[in-house]
């Protein structure tokens, strides 16, 4: 083989190398009945709740469960914030947060079209001017480079089909000094009355972000149900 061959040997191997790890980030086998039988490091990807479920977001329990104004207190939203809510639902946190970020925008998004919908009906409702309605995909939130000052996932991250895509989607609509705030419910918690696979332990979620990209700032914790953990860009 000459030195020309091995120089296309070496150059195909390097190529293909990474795109084969990448490939491979993703394990599948058979798991739980909540499951989608998909594995991202030793964790099982759960069933996305679909649009059936509009009325347990909206559920008159909610704020006294999940203390969704502590939340929002959390992340400390400045009116000029430009604010991504992913796997918004129906707009549950969209349209308080847009109360806040009065000089902002609120990017809310979804992947299913009826509760895309159900955001256009509330948006026109309440006359948020400054709320814009995002479709996204399995594996982009399809918001611009540095555009976001603050992301928000809710009880929504676990159900992700494609974690690294996305991840590397919000890192890249990131500002630089921008923060990813992870709701999850606490999955060291026996108590939570929340599915295993629709909860998350901080340990794996660490793990996962870790691994792509992220630091944990803080694990604020103090909400009755969920882990209100920050991220930023390591």
């Amino acid at each position: 083989m000459n030195s020309r061959s091995l120089l296309l040997v070496f150059l195909m191997l390097f190529v293909s190398g990474p795109m084969l790890s990448q490939k491979d980030v993703y394990t599948y086998k058979e798991g739980d009945y909540n499951g989608i039988g998909k594995w991202y490091m030793g964790r099982e990807i759960a069933h996305v709740m679909g649009y059936q479920g509009m009325s347990w977001l909206e559920r008159d329990s909610r704020e006294a469960e999940e203390n969704t104004t502590l939340l929002l207190k959390n992340m400390n939203i400045q009116p000029d914030d430009a604010i991504a809510d992913i796997g918004a639902g129906s707009g549950y946190h969209v349209f308080k947060m847009a109360n806040r970020a009065t000089e902002g925008t609120i990017y809310a998004v979804d992947i299913q079209d009826e509760m895309l919908e159900a955001l256009k009906r509330r948006k026109k409702t309440y006359g948020a001017n400054n709320v814009e309605i995002i479709k996204g995909g399995e594996k982009t939130i399809n918001l611009p480079k540095n555009a976001l000052d603050k992301v928000l996932i809710v009880d929504v991250y676990h159900e992700m089909s494609h974690p690294v895509e996305i991840l590397a989607s919000i890192q890249k609509a990131l500002k630089k000094d921008g923060e990813l705030f992870l709701i999850e419910y606490r999955g060291e918690d026996p108590s939570v009355p929340i599915k295993k696979l629709h909860k998350m332990t901080e340990a794996q979620a660490v793990k996962e972000l870790e691994a792509n990209g992220f630091q944990l700032k803080e694990n604020m914790d103090n909400l009755p149900w969920q882990h209100c953990m920050v991220f930023v860009q390591d």
